[in-house]
């Protein structure tokens, strides 16, 4: 019987074992999706209460994040959203990222505190130039 390796999961799987900056950059990029699924688990299992996993409406947004996060014009350079120069998101897809931030932002910090601290010092690299 086959089983199927997710992308991300195989590219740990193959990592040489020195790191280059084409590694480190991609981890980072990887780090930012793994705190945007937390943060949107978080305010789903707060407010919608799902059985199981995600929400319809959550389950949307995650895929919208995820693709804007694929087409970040800065790549691996990206800053987080926050302190970005360039609004990627949609006006209301912003406003509802706003809303999940301010409310799985808090919690994060008891539920996940080394993603946290990650993210907290994320907010600090500089915005690349347009």
């Amino acid at each position: 019987m086959k089983t199927t390796v997710e992308p991300l999961e195989m590219a740990k799987l193959i990592r040489p074992a020195r790191k280059t900056k084409n590694d480190l950059a991609a981890e980072r990029l990887a780090r930012e999706w793994e705190t945007m699924t937390t943060m949107v688990r978080i305010y789903c299992r707060d407010h919608h209460r799902p059985a199981t996993g995600l929400c319809a409406e959550c389950e949307q947004f995650l895929a919208y994040a995820n693709l804007r996060l694929e087409r970040c014009r800065f790549g691996p350079e990206k800053p987080t959203c926050a302190k970005c120069p360039v609004h990627c998101y949609q006006r209301e897809r912003r406003e509802q990222v706003r809303v999940i931030m301010r409310h799985a932002g808090p919690r994060m910090l008891w539920e996940q505190p080394i993603m946290s601290l990650r993210h907290w010092l994320d907010g600090f690299r500089k915005s690349p130039q347009i």
